[in-house]
């Protein structure tokens, strides 16, 4: 029976290669000079350091712009708050979500049964495998995945014949 898996997970390698490149650029940029700009990576949390707000959002935007560049989905990046360090110093952590959430694999499955496609829709721990009878029917089901929910970026992977 044919089947695919939904998932919610980013390249952590092409994660990296934007965080040091947007290392590089912070570390050269002018209005960076002598500040404490910088990204920590490690697996799956990421953490901003600046001197103030107005550089901290500085970061963000250059680490944004470095994803964007190597094709990684900027809704793979959940902003916690903003943090006070020592002195007038903010840092803010920055979490790379993974897998499906509990929440949004119940909505998945219910948007898969209110559509009467002909697939049957199951959750597996952090991701959704949906199964029919025929390959049109879920390639259908995916097109209905992608345009209904926009929040939260889905792969399609593991399909099968």
């Amino acid at each position: 029976m044919p089947s695919f898996d939904t998932v919610c997970e980013a390249n952590m390698v092409e994660i990296k290669n934007a965080v040091e490149q947007a290392n590089k650029e912070i570390s050269t940029r002018f209005d960076f000079k002598g500040s404490d700009a910088r990204i920590e990576h490690k697996e799956q949390e990421l953490t901003a350091h600046a001197d103030d707000d107005f550089k901290l959002s500085q970061v963000r935007d250059v680490l944004i712009s470095k994803m964007a560049k190597r094709q990684v989905d900027v809704r793979f990046l959940d902003y916690g708050k903003i943090e006070k360090v020592s002195g007038d110093k903010v840092k803010q952590v920055i979490t790379v979500k993974k897998g499906v959430t509990s929440d949004l694999a119940k909505k998945i499955v219910r948007l898969i049964k209110d559509s009467k496609m002909k697939v049957q829709a199951s959750i597996q721990g952090d991701a959704v495998r949906i199964s029919g009878a025929k390959r049109d029917d879920l390639q259908s089901a995916m097109a209905l995945l992608r345009k209904e929910i926009t929040d939260t970026p889905l792969d399609f992977n593991n399909f099968r014949d």
